[in-house]
């Protein structure tokens, strides 16, 4: 079984690029197709070419086929089972979690992303906010805050996959994780490691149709 090399997503929370391109997209029917694949550049990963069948491939990561033409991103469901949702024409875009934030000299502020990125903005940004990034340039278009009223995914836990709005954001005066209360379907509370924001009324990114 295929598994992971280190890398932007931690093993957990990743599957490996050959899972995707041989199982999810069902573009080859063994490894060694897929290595091929691959080697000629045929998939990309938030716009750049990934050669490594073992590459970690995670939550919100756009994968490219440009011999088809068609952009996937890649969620979870209910189970925690990453699957691909089909992109329409201009919804290439990544969104990702601010883990960490530094300031630099001269005012700008460094951003270490859930994803590995690290890109340098200007303004005022606050750590488990969420930022839009244009692919491939990585260009910030939007912010979404973490706090509440806005619209939450869950990734991980016996919640993983639901969409809700923040309702609570309770401070745990402890060691353990902050809570957060969520209310979608039903109101339901998890830890804030497991809160990615997506958006305000509405997901700012397509969260449709599985492939």
């Amino acid at each position: 079984m295929a598994k992971t090399r280190p890398g932007p997503h931690s093993e957990k929370g990743s599957i490996p690029l050959v899972v995707v391109v041989r199982d999810l997209l069902g573009l080859v029917d063994n490894s060694r197709e897929a290595k091929r694949v691959l080697h000629e550049g045929g998939v990309l990963v938030d716009g750049k070419a990934r050669k490594d069948l073992n590459f970690p491939v995670g939550i919100f990561d756009v994968i490219s086929v440009p011999a088809l033409d068609k952009n996937f991103r890649l969620l979870t469901d209910a189970k925690g089972r990453f699957n691909l949702h089909e992109l329409e024409a201009g919804e290439a875009r990544k969104l990702c979690r601010i883990e960490k934030k530094t300031v630099l000299q001269g005012g700008k502020t460094q951003l270490n992303l859930n994803d590995g990125t690290n890109i340098l903005a200007e303004g005022d940004y606050t750590t488990r906010s969420s930022v839009i990034l244009s692919i491939p340039d990585k260009e910030i278009s939007d912010v979404i805050e973490f706090k509440e009223g806005n619209l939450a995914m869950v990734v991980g836990g016996t919640h993983s996959g639901e969409v809700g709005t923040i309702k609570v954001i309770e401070v745990v005066k402890s060691s353990r994780p902050n809570r957060v209360i969520i209310s979608g379907k039903e109101e339901f509370e998890t830890t804030v490691d497991h809160v990615f924001m997506i958006g305000r009324d509405k997901p700012a990114i397509k969260l449709g149709a599985e492939i």
